[in-house]
């Protein structure tokens, strides 16, 4: 049984994963760049890492949730990184979501110290990590993901292994386009009912009457037609995230038109300001551009 948890990265994901944690009775470390971020999990009944060697050296696996491959290389193999703390059982799992040839890279360079390191992105975001309900995609040793599994069963209420490492961040830039292109397409269909003279709040009811709703419609939608954006996913990290997943296509040798001209969209929104609000603020992006720019 795995009962001793680092988590690296308290932003609003990573710390809804430590205080589920904490509350589920795993004794957990927490670090953070900005250590102030980190103390809510100390005021659970956790503790404060001051580096991330710290962090691992208390721990049986450590969980990294930090912003792009970059951040995980830092965390991971900077001065009082990650690998300086790991013991000879420490597992280190990967939340982020990077590209799949930096989750190889990393996974080797920790190879190389006979360690496992398990790329690890999840689906639901802060209050699903907090209710125990995200979808865990897993990439990586077997056993390892084995030895911790009784981990990832308190976070979530599905689990899949996927195979070796990478293959679960490639599911994850997958399911983000998929995100992305659903957050605009519900745009585009609230701004034409209201260019139409229609309430979107019909659209919405008729749309999530039929096979085409989704979560996004059902729940979102009607907060985004309110103006309203409580930030659970930024617009700022999608837009970072849809960056991956071009870069990812092109070495694959594909060209996603779509997934090009959504990247332009969000790039876009991100210089008017809205970077800081829900990735559904798209809307507010949209309906100017509707309206003329």
């Amino acid at each position: 049984m795995t009962r001793r948890v680092g988590v690296v990265g308290t932003g609003m994901l990573g710390l809804a994963v430590a205080l589920r944690l904490v509350e589920r009775g795993f004794e957990v470390t927490a670090y953070n760049r900005t250590m102030s971020k980190a103390a809510p999990v100390e005021a659970a009944g956790g503790r404060v890492a001051d580096t991330p060697a710290e962090a691992a050296a208390y721990s049986d696996v450590v969980v990294t949730v930090v912003r792009d491959a970059e951040a995980v290389r830092a965390v991971s193999f900077g001065q009082g990184g990650i690998l300086s703390g790991c013991g000879g059982k420490t597992v280190v799992a990967d939340m982020s979501t990077i590209a799949p040839s930096d989750s190889v890279s990393i996974y080797r360079r920790f190879a190389e110290e006979r360690i496992p390191w398990l790329d690890t992105p999840v689906m639901g975001g802060p209050d699903a990590a907090a209710e125990g309900r995200l979808v865990v995609m897993v990439g990586g040793d077997k056993e390892a993901y084995q030895s911790v599994e009784d981990m990832y069963a308190a976070l979530s209420e599905k689990r899949y292994y996927l195979g070796e490492a990478g293959t679960a961040h490639s599911i994850k830039l997958c399911m983000n386009l998929q995100i992305a292109m659903l957050a605009v397409s519900i745009s585009e269909g609230v701004c034409l009912a209201q260019g139409l003279g229609v309430s979107p709040e019909t659209f919405l009811n008729v749309l999530n009457s039929t096979y085409f709703g989704t979560g996004m419609s059902r729940k979102k939608a009607y907060r985004m037609i309110q103006e309203k954006y409580p930030a659970t996913f930024t617009l700022d990290n999608l837009a970072k995230d849809l960056d991956t997943i071009h870069e990812a296509a092109l070495d694959a040798g594909l060209n996603l038109e779509a997934a090009t001209g959504v990247l332009d969209m969000y790039k876009k929104a991100r210089k008017l300001g809205l970077g800081g609000l829900d990735y559904t603020g798209i809307l507010e992006y949209v309906q100017k551009q509707a309206r003329g720019g």
